[in-house]
């Protein structure tokens, strides 16, 4: 899954997210049409050999068949890349904490990942959202998504799937990169002790992190050079030896390259 040169692609829109880029297109956004979208990229025979490592699918996809009864999951897998499965249901009000989320989807988890495997998933995906602005994110917030994310990867490793852990700091508001990179490293930091708590196997997962970078609507936008003096040594720091592997799905890594580019 973390093959040089290879990505991972994130198919993985739910259905309400998937509705408004068909809207943009005159596209009506059904079952069928969500099916035939997906099916177009997983034939692309030469492009998934070459570039695509593994695919995120929406639960939705994950038990689709194309057109020729061909198991969606089989299109994947044909072409060399490994199937996995969002897993979280999204995100709730945390409560006691104005502004601030928590992502659910932990009870039931180990019966649907029994399932999962059975229809051929080999890795999931659970994504933690933590908000930049004033007076947040909270302890609270950190804490308790972390907590959520290594109870996920512990179900995960324990049903023989990959987990995918993704605490992301958002990208939104007015902060520079010097409040993004403390903010990154004190939620990777409670991540990872949380973590070693649920005795997660750290070589058995990998870490999707946002990368620390000026917010959208910070004044001083922060250059190519600056993002990356940033951000590897900070992410070095954090993998012992033979500990997780980190990667950035192909969609968003080619998203915010250009963002930056420009």
């Amino acid at each position: 899954m973390v093959t040089p040169g290879k990505g991972i692609l994130a198919a993985d829109e739910s259905s309400g997210t998937i509705k408004k880029r068909f809207d943009a297109i005159n596209v009506a956004s059904t079952e069928e049409s969500r099916r035939d979208y997906r099916e177009m990229m997983f034939r692309t025979r030469e492009a998934m050999a070459q570039y695509i490592s593994g695919v995120i699918l929406y639960d939705e996809t994950i038990w689709q068949d194309a057109k020729d009864g061909t198991p969606l999951i089989k299109l994947i897998e044909q072409a060399g890349a490994i199937p996995g499965i969002k897993v979280d249901e999204g995100t709730q009000a945390l409560p006691n904490c104005p502004g601030e989320l928590i992502t659910v989807g932990l009870d039931k988890l180990g019966e649907r990942l029994k399932k999962y495997y059975e229809r051929g998933a080999r890795f999931a995906k659970w994504r933690a959202v933590i908000d930049i602005g004033q007076q947040v994110p909270t302890m609270t917030a950190i804490h308790v998504n972390a907590h959520a994310l290594a109870r996920y990867a512990a179900l995960c490793q324990a049903a023989e799937i990959v987990p995918m852990v993704e605490p992301e700091v958002l990208m939104d508001g007015d902060h520079d990169i010097d409040r993004c990179y403390d903010v990154t490293q004190r939620v990777l930091n409670k991540t990872f002790q949380e973590l070693r708590i649920q005795r997660v196997a750290l070589e058995g997962m990998i870490l999707k992190p946002n990368m620390a970078i000026a917010g959208k609507k910070c004044a001083k936008q922060s250059s190519v050079q600056e993002v990356a003096e940033k951000n590897h040594p900070a992410l070095e720091s954090l993998r012992p030896g033979g500990g997780a592997r980190h990667c950035l799905p192909l969609r968003r890594a080619i998203r915010r390259g250009r963002h930056r580019a420009s």
